[in-house]
């Protein structure tokens, strides 16, 4: 059974304004580059007519992990991810998984214009396939993907602002 995943981000800008940031590479880079962790980087950025695919990795360093994570696989936790966005719609799809883990994690995340701004809702769940710890990491994975998102969309509402 995999954990949920629930994350509301609001921003201060149109949806247009939000889906031409996903739709440009250079805000990739640069999210990548502020809250992506140590040696992330933008795999592939490839837009193939009316659909958008990013390809990244993404780390979370060893020290910020807890032991009961750190236990089961050392080392940081190198996170693949892949982004699909088409154009003219308000969601796209999400998944990620941990290199030499079990684990998985995918979803959606959809815009809705409120107001002035736009409100994006991230939904989707964490499964880890480890026998009896299974759960509780899942609820760490869940837990720091959280912070992370919510990193990406501060970054986000900021670099909207500035460009």
């Amino acid at each position: 059974m995999a954990t949920p995943l629930a994350f509301t981000a609001t921003y201060s800008h149109s949806a247009d304004a939000v889906r031409a940031a996903i739709a440009s590479e250079q805000y990739w880079k640069d999210r990548l580059a502020e809250v992506g962790g140590p040696g992330a980087r933008l795999e592939s950025f490839e837009p193939a007519g009316e659909v958008l695919t990013i390809r990244m990795v993404q780390t979370i360093a060893a020290s910020e992990l807890p032991s009961s994570i750190t236990s089961v696989r050392p080392g940081d936790m190198i996170i693949p991810r892949t982004e699909v966005y088409t154009a003219g719609s308000n969601t796209g799809t999400f998944e990620a998984h941990v290199d030499g883990a079990p684990a998985e994690v995918n979803g959606t995340v959809t815009l809705t214009e409120n107001g002035s701004g736009t409100v994006a809702t991230v939904e989707g769940s964490v499964h880890v396939a480890v026998p009896l710890f299974g759960k509780k990491i899942e609820a760490v994975v869940a837990e720091k993907l959280l912070e992370l998102l919510a990193s990406e969309a501060a970054f986000t509402d900021t670099w909207v602002s500035q460009h």
